[in-house]
């Protein structure tokens, strides 16, 4: 594992908040998986980027490359209090296994669920302010200390990822997506070599899993999260958000 040699100019300024998507893909944009995990951990944002996991079907192998990298940077955990008990036991697994040290498992305000979803039962009629109000705002919150922050988004999960960039610009902070251009041949396969267990859900035909509430069976392949909000017109929970003004201006 090792960042290019071309780069490292790129990355000897610091003032990397004061730069654009153009440079940063620029640095960065011809790295990924664990490459690109390590040059943003150890050099574009020391001690000032997290990973969010959902520890869900696939999030096992993302999770173990961050551990090779440092076992010390944040892992952050959105706890709806809608998830299944099976993913509550995943996270404890792999936290124990891979051994990180700041785990941090972010809940909803109790003011906000008591204001606005005080039966729990929101996302049976609003779905879109349900997530808004159990990770939208939560992640916000928990993400503000940092300037970058890590998910396992893939293209081939399709929809509005279909043209995921491996490097994007969200508000302020920077958001990675070290896995983007992977196939699900490739995720199944470094997943298998790195002897990693699989989600208990998966086998019982869960290829995506979100929360209990909102997460079906689905006769789906890998990645397929046609199973997430079943009932409804919904694809994402909102806290991926489109290109933002500011990474819009200075493409």
């Amino acid at each position: 594992m090792s960042i290019q040699p071309d780069i490292q100019h790129l990355l000897a300024d610091p003032s990397v908040e004061d730069r654009s998507l153009e440079w940063f893909r620029a640095a960065f944009g011809q790295l990924d998986g664990q490459d690109l995990l390590a040059a943003m951990v150890w050099r574009a944002f020391p001690g000032r980027i997290a990973l969010v996991s959902s520890f869900g079907a696939e999030a096992a192998l993302l999770l173990a490359m961050l551990a090779d990298i440092d076992r010390h940077v944040p892992v952050i955990f959105l706890d709806t209090g809608k998830h299944f008990p099976e993913t509550l036991m995943y996270r404890d697994v792999l936290v124990r296994r891979l051994g990180f040290s700041d785990v941090r498992t972010i809940e909803p305000e109790p003011r906000d669920l008591k204001t606005s979803d005080p039966a729990g039962d929101l996302w049976r009629t609003d779905p879109d302010q349900c997530c808004h109000l159990r990770k939208v705002l939560p992640l916000e919150r928990a993400l503000a200390p940092f300037g970058a922050w890590i998910t396992g988004r893939k293209r081939f999960q399709g929809a509005g990822r279909a043209a995921l960039a491996t490097v994007e610009y969200v508000g302020e902070q920077v958001k990675v997506n070290p896995l983007a251009n992977w196939t699900p041949d490739q995720v199944k396969t470094a997943f298998r070599g790195r002897g990693l267990p699989a989600h208990p859900l998966v086998g019982k035909g869960y290829p995506s899993i979100g929360c209990a509430t909102c997460t079906r069976r689905t006769t789906g392949g890998p990645g397929t999260r046609d199973g997430r909000w079943a009932d409804f017109d919904k694809a994402e929970c909102g806290i991926h958000l489109p290109d933002s003004p500011r990474e819009a201006s200075r493409m």
